[in-house]
């Protein structure tokens, strides 16, 4: 069995890593998750982002190059590999939070590092409300994201939905979670991982799954031939 390569996007405190550790445990995935606790400069970056725009993207790019170079040399050892973080999307904060002449230096790295990047199987993209993000975010309480505003949240849902609609590189699942519990809810374990199982082997989605009707024409590629792999 070939290597399937799963990645897990949203806005900041949607679930992602709650469901990359849903698949590790259920699917048995190998997991490669941003490494956002470890960046020095993140909790700065929420008091002053004027200052420490730069070195946060930075030490994201390089982290994120890091892993994703491992993530290519999986294809002996897992049969799939999750990750909670979309390489594309290092730009999106970046062009959103740099100004033109560190935007332009970021990029001469971000070109040279992106081509070594393995191609998803698989985009799920996960959404919920910004007042249901907001409440998440408080709830977890992690260092630095008090300072989130709807502002923010709502302009990078815009950036990602702009990245979504060109995107032609792999199948992407959208999903909303805000009636989501599969952090504990069996129920909605099971039928989460059923709706992935079938998109990754190119099948259509069970009933009430979204993509179902509707959405099967706001995301073809969803119901299209296999993608063809890392």
């Amino acid at each position: 069995m070939r290597r399937r390569y799963v990645v897990v996007e949203g806005l900041i405190g949607v679930g992602k890593t709650t469901l990359c550790r849903l698949l590790q445990a259920e699917r048995g995935a190998e997991l490669f998750l941003e490494p956002a606790a470890t960046n020095p400069f993140l909790e700065p970056f929420y008091q002053d982002p004027e200052r420490y725009a730069f070195p946060v993207q930075m030490f994201y790019l390089i982290n994120r190059w890091r892993q994703q170079s491992a993530i290519r040399q999986q294809d002996l050892f897992s049969t799939l590999v999750v990750s909670d973080y979309l390489m594309e999307k290092d730009r999106l904060f970046a062009e959103k939070t740099l100004p033109a002449d560190e935007l332009e230096l970021y990029d001469r790295f971000a070109g040279a590092l992106g081509e070594q990047t393995p191609t998803p199987d698989l985009l799920i993209f996960l959404d919920a409300p910004t007042e249901v993000i907001l409440q998440r975010i408080e709830r977890r309480r992690a260092p630095g994201e008090e300072a989130i505003s709807p502002n923010y949240l709502d302009d990078l849902r815009n950036r990602y939905h702009a990245l979504l609609a060109e995107w032609t590189r792999c199948p992407v699942l959208r999903l909303d979670n805000t009636d989501m519990n599969y952090a504990d809810d069996p129920a909605d374990q099971k039928r989460l991982l059923e709706w992935i199982d079938a998109a990754l082997a190119g099948e259509p989605l069970p009933p009430g799954a979204p993509g179902s009707m509707s959405d099967r024409e706001a995301q073809p590629s969803l119901f299209g031939s296999d993608s063809g792999g890392t």
